[in-house]
C-alpha cells in the first residue's frame, strides 16, 4: 500500500494491453480510492514486480501478447511474491475456468462493469480463505 495524507492507499498492477479498458479500469479504480501503476504485458509486470515497487493486487487480463499470458504471468508473479492476490479478466471464458481453484484470486467475465472491477479488487484485499470467486 502507498501512503496518501496519511492513509495507506491499496496499490493495483493493471496489466492490459487494450489501451481504452486499460484507461477505463484505472481511472475507475483511482476513483474508488485506488493506485494503480498499468502496463501492457507481461514482461512490464514481472519488472515492476520484482523491483521494489508496490502492488498490493494484481488485475490482469488473460490474453497479453508476447510470451506470457495472464494465467502464466500470475504463475511468474507468485515466485516474486507468494501472497500477491489476483483479479484474472478475460471474454474467453473456458479459458478463466481453468484458473477457479487458483488461490487467493478472482476472475472476472468479460464484459464485467466496471463496479464489479473495483469490488474484485476490494474484496481480495480482505482476509481470503475461499476459493477464487467468479464475478458476471
Amino acid at each position: 500500500m502507498t501512503q496518501k495524507s496519511g492513509v495507506r492507499v491499496p496499490f493495483v498492477l493493471l496489466v492490459e494491453d487494450e489501451i481504452l479498458i486499460a484507461e477505463m479500469v484505472r481511472e475507475t479504480l483511482t476513483e474508488f480510492g485506488f493506485a494503480v501503476h498499468a502496463v501492457a504485458n507481461a514482461a512490464d509486470a514481472l519488472a515492476h514486480l520484482t523491483g521494489d515497487e508496490p502492488a498490493d493486487v494484481m488485475f490482469t487480463d488473460i490474453n497479453l501478447p508476447g510470451d506470457l499470458d495472464g494465467a502464466a504471468l500470475a504463475l511468474k508473479a507468485r515466485e516474486i511474491r507468494p501472497a500477491l492476490p489476483v483479479v484474472f479478466a478475460s471474454g474467453r471464458w473456458a479459458l478463466l475456468e481453468r484458473l477457479r481453484d487458483f488461490p487467493n484470486s478472482v476472475v472476472l467475465h468479460k464484459p464485467y462493469s466496471l463496479t464489479r472491477a473495483c469490488e474484485a479488487v476490494a474484496g481480495l484485499l480482505a482476509p481470503v480463505t475461499a476459493p477464487a470467486k467468479a464475478l458476471t
